[in-house]
């Protein structure tokens, strides 16, 4: 397979309105085959999300006081149901034209469940460099920690995506220094049985270098380029990227 470019633009830490006008920006030019490929990697302050799936009642904490912390509600046309955004996770919002050429692809397009096992696996790689081993669970979408003794599977990532017109739009949070008990406001995912966890509560620091934003998303674009089978060239502008050659 001849590996084609992918457009790595870091956003930083960006509010999520803004990050949605530039994600659905990015959507439509892509549409429009104005560019390639995208990936958006960024950071947000704390910001609890309601996918197509979400139920209200998994927002734990009340209007009030999510108000007083100034951290906003937003209902968004993703998979899934209620996640939470916060400094220290890592979130990428791939931009793909599924109908490109991609691993796995067995008809005219990726079809989505494998593009959410492809991104699972780019996760799974990337939390293997700092010697955090997990996996996939059936029927839960996401990246798991391996269970060990009594102590059950922890979500490390949580992958939630739309596609339309064969194009993608949000992605994964990777929980990479998070605070923790910001989950609390709600029932991640809608799970009640699994806890949260981070890279940084489950490295080896005796064998491996405590994560950082800036080397987990090095990791998990390198890995994104691999798996995706795409050359991933950086650009430092949403005005960069529009003008970039698409390949």
């Amino acid at each position: 397979m001849v590996f084609m470019l992918l457009h790595l633009l870091h956003l930083g830490r960006i509010g999520y309105p803004e990050a949605l006008d530039v994600q659905r920006q990015v959507v439509e030019l892509r549409k429009q085959q104005r560019i390639g490929d995208v990936l958006l990697l960024l950071e947000h302050p704390p910001v609890i999300t309601l996918g197509r799936n979400s139920q209200r009642s998994n927002v734990i904490a009340s209007d009030a006081f999510l108000a007083q912390r100034g951290v906003e509600l937003h209902e968004i046309n993703r998979g899934g149901d209620v996640t939470y955004h916060g400094p220290g996770q890592l979130v990428g919002y791939p931009i793909l034209d599924l109908r490109g050429d991609f691993p796995q692809k067995r008809g005219p397009h990726l079809g989505p469940v494998d593009y959410v096992r492809l991104l699972e696996e780019v996760l799974v790689r990337a939390c293997g460099d700092y010697g955090v081993m997990t996996q996939r669970i059936a029927g839960r979408t996401g990246v798991w920690t391996l269970p060990g003794g009594s102590i059950p599977e922890k979500k490390i990532a949580a992958i939630g995506v739309h596609v339309s017109q064969g194009v993608t739009s949000h992605g994964f949070a990777l929980n990479v220094t998070t605070d923790l008990r910001d989950f609390q406001w709600i029932v991640p995912c809608g799970i009640t049985d699994r806890p949260v966890t981070s890279l940084e509560l489950e490295v080896d620091t005796q064998r491996h270098a405590m994560p950082t934003m800036e080397s987990a998303a090095n990791a998990t674009a390198r890995h994104f380029g691999h798996i995706f089978a795409r050359q991933v060239l950086c650009v430092e502008s949403l005005e960069q990227l529009l003008t970039a050659t698409m390949v």
